[in-house]
């Protein structure tokens, strides 16, 4: 199975150890060296409706991605996330 980058922008992200919908895949962190695609970026959750941003990314390692299947990318950490504040584009 073939999948590329922008296809995993339309595919959600559940944990199978809390059974919890983490949301859609907003980026991807690629090592530039050797070409491997090393994590997945979830967007953090809204903070009051919106009004006060959001909370920082959830970064999600390759290592914990159990299956990619046609709708759903599946996950297993039982620990805390890794967290990062979203970085402004660089390049318009």
């Amino acid at each position: 199975m073939q999948c590329r980058i922008g296809d995993l922008r339309c595919k959600e992200v559940i944990n199978i150890c809390t059974g919890m919908r983490m949301g859609f895949v907003c980026d991807v962190i690629v090592n530039t060296v050797t070409g491997q695609l090393v994590a997945i970026v979830l967007p953090g959750q809204c903070r009051f409706f919106g009004i006060f941003g959001r909370e920082d990314d959830i970064i999600v390692p390759w290592d914990c991605i159990r299956r990619i299947g046609d709708d759903i990318i599946l996950i297993e950490v039982s620990g805390e996330f890794r967290r990062e504040k979203r970085r402004e584009k660089l390049f318009v």
